[in-house]
């Protein structure tokens, strides 16, 4: 089979091209994930061992899918047509490794991570660890939450984290009285990860950057086990990405990186379009590949999203050309108030459901910020039209699940303060408030964690009976589980784990109703279904693959878009979110300015500001495969009062109407098409 049948000649050429770097100018709805998988098993084709190969994306999803493709090209088949199966105790053969940039960080730091000061176990603190250290600091900071917020901090951190400046440099840049602040707490929240060893999802990527420049040998032990490494989405990486990817690249400069940097909607978490748009000069001999054959969207969308992007003056140049006909030319709709704009958009879904038997997941409805979608949440519901929308509470975000992984997170690494507090006394096991507290307090007295002092007999011998004995049932509970697991399997150490904590009566008595302890329960089982499919995968695996695993996931709403995916049902999404998806019907709401673009952007008066959501703008376009529908309301209500609205800027530069955009202002609709 000749691996370029089927492509066109930028993507033949891509794929064609074997050394050296190369960047690959991928439009949206251009066919890139078929020319990078295509790219690595033609590869393979030609001599390059698989294992030698490294893959790189930003989601797990994306990491799936390629792994997926990437085996079906490269698998031998049977006559049959089918997977050839492999015999009893045989070894998988070679593989890529494809990787999400986390993943990869995670795997690097399991080995080397003692060189940093860290355990080679670490825990990864989720969202709700940090919260909970972050509090801790602020409260030994004697800070109030209204000078600064557990939320803030870490928001202020992690900026700085993305941007790779260390604690002891936070302090010369903070700008503003909260930044100072949190310059003060940052120090003690590195201090406060390290004694608990843990790391937080930012540190993946920074201690890996660390690592490699202070220690130039793990750096080059790391990158020699490559010889050709891809980048996806290189438009989305942030200054630790761009620095890690350059220290397992110099050595053998065959380096090749996806992207579309009209796709970068990501600054405000530390991505930097410059990464894509400088290749040329990192790497003066790499060969560009524009890919500009658009498979999605009609002619009559890719006129209206090349119009807009046509805007952004530092960009590369490129133009995406239609490969299907023609199509509907997209509307532009004005209404008097959000009111009407809601109910006539649910009218007009209604219609295409019940009069055309369009499907309902074949339709969305896409929105700049995160308030915008209730009043279209009240026509939908009644309208009886069914919908789905991102942003729902997370299955790791119940709270038996957070219980019973804060469980195996202190088990696996008994210095996790964050996970410990969480079940020292879950169920009740006599271990008190007024205990706690005097645990911590003399944990912060001899700078150690608290469970070094809970095991200590001459700091615990003061404590009350049930305290004590609550503490040794605590450490036979850890060693059962750590025995079974050990010894049978992960999911038979969950057993011990609930048996030995009765964690399902203690469950069922929260809850008053059937269906609710019902439902919690089954989340208690998902989650041992969840060990067993780990187990079941993974070469090696233990409960600190685990639990790096499903942190991981957290993350990213990959999973939860593919469980969207499969329910009929309309979509409700941001811009942000749609990146990735695609849609015969699509809806772009609130089409203003202060809203799209976004007033931040607005009020800044930055250029670049402003560049980042017209790309935004430009994203939500190009979701759209057969009709988009723009619309917007002449007013809007805003603290419970009517307030005049202006047209967003984009809808006067997609209609040529860019030069005195308030001349149109109700005299004259914007319109791309008579609604």
């Amino acid at each position: 089979m000749n691996l370029t049948d089927g492509l066109n000649e930028a993507q033949a050429e891509a794929v064609r091209t074997l050394s050296g770097p190369m960047l690959v100018l991928a439009g949206a709805g251009t066919g890139k994930t078929r020319v990078v998988t295509v790219r690595i098993a033609n590869l393979i084709k030609h001599g390059v061992a698989p294992d030698r190969i490294l893959a790189v994306t930003f989601t797990n999803k994306a990491a799936g899918e390629m792994k997926e493709r990437i085996g079906e090209l490269i698998d031998k088949r049977t006559s049959s047509g089918k997977k050839r199966k492999l015999k009893r105790g045989e070894k998988p053969p070679p593989a890529p490794t494809v990787s999400t940039f986390h993943s990869h960080c995670v795997r690097v730091l399991r080995q080397h991570a003692t060189a940093l000061g860290y355990p080679d176990k670490f825990s990864i603190y989720d969202r709700g660890d940090q919260e909970s250290l972050a509090r801790q600091i602020l409260r030994e900071l004697r800070l109030p939450s209204a000078a600064l917020s557990p939320n803030d901090m870490l928001f202020i951190i992690g900026g700085w984290k993305n941007a790779s400046v260390k604690p002891e440099e936070a302090s010369y840049i903070a700008a503003t009285d909260k930044e100072h602040f949190a310059a003060a707490g940052y120090r003690r929240y590195q201090e406060g990860l390290m004694l608990r060893g843990a790391m937080d999802f930012d540190d993946l990527l920074l201690q890996t950057e660390n690592l490699f420049e202070l220690r130039a040998d793990i750096r080059d032990q790391e990158a020699a086990k490559f010889d050709h490494v891809l980048v996806d989405e290189y438009q989305d990486t942030n200054g630790s990405q761009y620095r890690i990817t350059k220290h397992l690249t110099m050595r053998h400069r065959n380096f090749c990186v996806v992207g579309d940097d009209d796709q970068s909607i990501y600054a405000w978490r530390g991505a930097d379009v410059t990464h894509i748009l400088n290749f040329a000069n990192d790497w003066p001999d790499a060969k560009i590949v524009c890919l500009e054959n658009n498979y999605r969207s009609t002619a009559e969308i890719l006129k209206m999203a090349n119009q807009l992007i046509g805007y952004n003056t530092t960009r590369h140049d490129k133009t995406l050309i239609a490969s299907r006909p023609t199509g509907k030319r997209p509307r532009i709709c004005q209404f008097k108030d959000e009111v009407a704009e809601s109910q006539t958009v649910v009218k007009e879904i209604h219609h295409l459901i019940h009069n055309l038997h369009i499907q309902p997941k074949d339709i969305a409805i896409l929105f700049r910020t995160n308030e915008q979608p209730r009043i279209f949440e009240t026509e939908l519901r009644k309208a009886d039209v069914p919908y789905v929308m991102l942003g729902a509470q997370s299955f790791f975000d119940r709270r038996e699940v957070r219980d019973l992984v804060s469980y195996l997170k202190w088990i696996e690494q008994p210095n996790d303060e964050v996970a410990l507090r969480r079940i020292i006394n879950t169920p009740p096991r006599g271990l008190g408030n007024k205990s706690i507290k005097l645990l911590v307090e003399r944990a912060v007295e001899r700078g150690v964690t608290l469970w070094d002092v809970m095991t200590d007999p001459s700091a615990t011998q003061d404590l009350p009976t049930p305290a004590r004995r609550g503490i040794d049932d605590l450490q036979k509970i850890a060693e059962d589980v750590r025995d079974r697991g050990n010894s049978e399997s992960l999911v038979a150490g969950m057993q011990t784990l609930l048996t030995r904590t009765a964690f399902a009566t203690e469950v069922a008595s929260r809850y008053d109703k059937p269906e609710e302890r019902e439902m919690r329960m089954a989340s208690i089982g998902e989650l041992s279904n969840a060990l067993s499919v780990y187990e079941d995968k993974a070469e090696a695996a233990d409960l600190t693959g685990f639990l790096g695993e499903i942190a991981l996931s957290g993350k990213e709403m990959g999973n939860e878009k593919d469980k969207l995916a499969k329910q009929n049902a309309v979509w409700l999404l941001t811009m942000h979110a749609a990146k990735g998806l695609e849609f015969p019907f699509v809806f772009m709401v609130g089409m203003e300015d202060g809203l799209l673009p976004h007033s931040r952007s607005v009020k800044s008066c930055n250029e670049d500001d402003i560049a980042e959501e017209r790309r935004l703008c430009y994203v939500g376009i190009t979701r759209a495969q057969e009709e988009l529908t723009m619309t917007m309301a002449l007013t809007r209500r805003k603290w419970g009062k009517p307030r005049p609205t202006t047209p967003s800027r984009f809808l006067y530069e997609i209609t040529g109407k860019a030069d005195n955009p308030n001349k149109y202002r109700k005299k004259k609709p914007i319109r791309a098409a008579g609604t």
